[in-house]
């Protein structure tokens, strides 16, 4: 790793422990009262969820509608793995994680292998498809709790932990997506024949960053899942994707920095005006049909926001360096 990277690293892990030292503070204070922390793990739920189906759609170029499928599946094999007790505390939940996670790529692998061997939108009406009959099949099946839903869910999701989970996943998407992985992704997404004929292998990579994005899809539903105590299948419907792409289509197609943007202000602003019962769904859509009006490509198009950036820019020193 070179030294430019190394710096912007540690700039960022800092302004990371900044915000979460700050949010913790408030928390302490009681300025920020349990209601809204709740609003903030479900924050970073949707952050999660939308930079990891922005890696898909935004970066891949593909559309997938079925992300609260992964969803579902993250937050039901976690739920029952830390249900049972098996492993006590937050190791169990690092553990459901993990499982939530593999479980949704084996998943993925199912209708991405056959699927994202062709070229065209079968990926969104296939996605679609499987989102309904995941939910379906979670109703039908005994050891899900059926209809009634999943109770009894030790609630091991915390602030602390969602913050610290999405940071990381943040990075480790970062990282991917500056990689050559990810470089030839990005290579797919502008011009597949292209790329084919660069030497590119399009399908391993459309299958790589599909199983990638659904594993993190799994990670945040163990998250939900631990967080609510209980779990239906009805809140990973349809609405539920929709809800995440239209994050993903706000923020901006291929920005990271938008999807967290967008994310936490979607996530936030229903609350804030919960005051305006009567005109808040109003007020909510009227925000996202000017958005798109004015700035249809999202809030960072996309661009991605680097502190490391500002810093060079308004430091002389760092300015002559990075001209060197």
């Amino acid at each position: 790793m070179d030294k430019r990277n190394l710096s912007s690293y540690l700039i960022n892990t800092a302004a990371a422990v900044v915000i979460y030292l700050l949010i913790s503070a408030l928390i302490s204070g009681g300025i920020i009262t349990r209601q809204y922390q709740g609003v903030l793990v479900f924050a970073c739920v949707n952050c999660i969820l939308a930079v990891s189906l922005n890696l898909t759609t935004g970066f891949l170029g593909e559309l997938a509608l079925g992300h609260a499928g992964f969803m579902s599946i993250g937050a039901y094999t976690g739920a029952l793995i830390t249900k049972a007790g098996v492993v006590e505390g937050v190791p169990g939940l690092l553990l459901g994680m993990l499982a939530g996670g593999l479980v949704a790529v084996v998943f993925a692998m199912l209708i991405g292998i056959p699927v994202l061997r062709l070229k065209g939108d079968y990926l969104a009406i296939v996605t679609l498809g499987f989102g309904e009959i995941i939910r379906v099949l979670i109703e039908a099946v005994p050891f899900t709790g059926g209809a009634k839903g999943l109770t009894g869910i030790p609630r091991l999701t915390d602030f602390t932990m969602a913050y610290w989970v999405m940071v990381v996943v943040i990075v480790v998407l970062f990282a991917f997506i500056r990689s050559r992985h990810g470089r030839a992704a990005i290579a797919i997404s502008q011009d597949d024949i292209a790329s084919e004929a660069s030497g590119i292998n399009n399908t391993y990579y459309k299958i790589l960053v599909f199983g990638i994005a659904a594993f993190f899809a799994g990670v945040a539903g163990c998250l939900y899942g631990n967080y609510m105590g209980i779990l239906g299948a009805s809140s990973f419907n349809f609405a539920k994707s929709i809800d995440i792409l239209v994050i993903v289509v706000l923020g901006g197609m291929g920005s990271f920095t938008g999807s967290i943007v967008a994310a936490f202000g979607l996530t936030i602003l229903p609350e804030v005006l919960r005051g305006f019962a009567e005109y808040r769904m109003l007020i909510y859509s009227v925000a996202l049909i000017m958005m798109m009006l004015f700035r249809p490509s999202g809030l960072m198009g996309g661009y991605e926001f680097s502190l490391s950036r500002v810093i060079r820019k308004f430091i002389p020193g760092k300015r002559k360096e990075e001209a060197k």
